[in-house]
């Protein structure tokens, strides 16, 4: 299953300039999501992260991945735009290579556990098949007011 912007807007309560989700490449709700996302220097960021050198900033990479599991969520749901997933936990985050202007990130995540309104899941970022992140990450459902 593939989902383009509109789709995503309509899971996602994000907008510009803090939807760090372009499209979705594959998807087993609940199971297992894939992201891209399109790193440009036209970001807001790279204007003060770093001037002449350029980096993604890690905790928007979290955000990313987390937004993708989000959307693997969200998006089994009947009515998703009456939900939101909030961050509650980061663990083994590690960043092994930096994210720069023209990469495109690939984020995959895998859900490892569902239970009651928490789920917990294994995400990883890499750009050309190379990682440049993961985590371990945590979310709760709430209703969206």
């Amino acid at each position: 299953m593939e989902l383009g912007i509109t789709e995503i807007l309509r899971i996602l309560p994000h907008r510009y300039p803090f939807l760090l989700v372009d499209r979705i490449v594959e998807m087993e709700p609940g199971k297992r999501v894939v992201g891209i996302k399109n790193v440009t220097f036209n970001e807001e960021f790279f204007q003060g992260h770093f001037p002449g050198n350029p980096v993604m900033p890690g905790v928007l990479i979290l955000e990313a991945m987390a937004q993708v599991g989000a959307i693997g969520v969200l998006g089994a749901l009947p009515e998703p735009e009456k939900k939101l997933l909030l961050f509650s936990g980061v663990e083994r985050c590690r960043f092994r290579r930096p994210v720069v202007p023209g990469d495109q990130l690939r984020l995959e995540v895998e859900f490892t556990n569902y239970k009651m309104n928490v789920s917990k899941c294994h995400a990883v970022a890499k750009v050309e098949g190379v990682l440049c992140a993961e985590a371990d990450l945590t979310s709760a459902m709430v209703d969206r007011p």
